[in-house]
């Protein structure tokens, strides 16, 4: 487990910058401006709003944390919803044109309730699984749009960390290791670079133009021709190229998580507007979908490769 914490570690560094000190106590004083986390812990899933409002992507927040944990209003504002919906405890708080909600947590205050920032609303019920254990899922809408809660918290200054930030890191890193080794689902890792459904899957396959059975090293999403291909997570562009099977071809580097190499594939693209070496953000915009190669029709061939190994890309969705 030695490589893991070190990864873990390295990892924490990262979010600590790149969120200007996000990850903080749950009640710390609060500066003018900010809001505070609602939950002492490490992101887990960040927000990843989709293309389209009718598409799929996650908007909102994933904190780690242990069910019981208390959970505390991001902002001052008044409680306006209190219950169960869909089968998950929700607190939904207003704070003007804004709306913080919270689930699945079990309430401790009542609708109408005037709430200060950092008051406690609730505890972590069990129901939202995530990498490492548990997550608070934390919202933000501005009337019907979603936004980031973490812009909530300012953009500078330094906050503290929790005293077991650093072993939450670790547990979701080993987590992510002891999935990846097992061949088991790690959610939240990878996004779908189009949002169509599967129309071929991982595995061997009668080959639809060669008619012979195959491993099919990925699975084939349905999209149209010309339709955006994104990243699938951050990472750098490994290699751009084109060959009579793949047609073009992307390879994204995602480096290493949980302890494992991982990087994504993308076949059969009219091109791409990336270049080996580029850095892209997770659901920027590489290519285009198309019909090179050895095609049938316009879609996407996804792929995924850990350790140098092709696995089944459904385990990340």
């Amino acid at each position: 487990m030695g490589t893991v914490r070190n990864h873990a570690v390295a990892w924490l560094t990262a979010v600590l910058v790149a969120l200007a000190g996000a990850v903080a106590v749950a009640a710390p004083a609060r500066a003018a401006g900010w809001g505070v986390l609602p939950l002492a812990g490490p992101v887990a899933r960040g927000f990843d709003p989709p293309a389209m409002p009718w598409l799929s992507g996650h908007r909102g927040v994933d904190l780690l944390g242990a069910v019981g944990t208390e959970v505390v209003a991001a902002m001052a504002g008044r409680v306006v919803f209190a219950g169960t919906v869909a089968g998950r405890e929700v607190v939904v708080v207003s704070h003007g044109e804004l709306r913080t909600t919270y689930l699945p947590v079990r309430p401790l205050v009542r609708v109408g309730t005037r709430v200060s920032t950092g008051q406690v609303i609730g505890r972590l019920a069990a129901g939202h699984a995530c990498p490492g254990g548990q997550c608070l899922h934390w919202g933000l809408r501005r009337g019907e749009a979603y936004l980031d809660p973490l812009e909530l918290l300012g953009t500078s200054g330094v906050r503290l960390l929790p005293g077991d930030a650093a072993a939450r890191v670790v547990a979701l890193e080993g987590y992510r290791h002891d999935a990846l080794g097992a061949g088991g689902a790690v959610v939240g890792v990878l996004d779908p670079p189009v949002p169509g459904a599967v129309g071929s899957g991982f595995g061997r396959r009668l080959h639809p133009i060669f008619h012979e059975w195959r491993l099919h090293a990925g699975v084939d999403l349905r999209a149209g021709c010309g339709e955006p291909i994104r990243a699938a997570a951050q990472g750098r562009v490994a290699r751009v190229s084109h060959d009579p099977a793949s047609g073009h071809r992307l390879e994204l580097d995602h480096g290493t998580v949980g302890g494992h190499h991982l990087v994504t594939v993308y076949l059969h693209a009219t091109g791409y507007r990336v270049r080996p070496g580029q850095w892209v953000r997770r659901g920027e915009v590489v290519g285009s979908v198309g019909s090179t190669g050895w095609s049938t029709g316009c879609h996407l061939h996804f792929g995924v490769l850990v350790d140098g190994r092709y696995v089944d890309p459904e385990r990340f969705r």
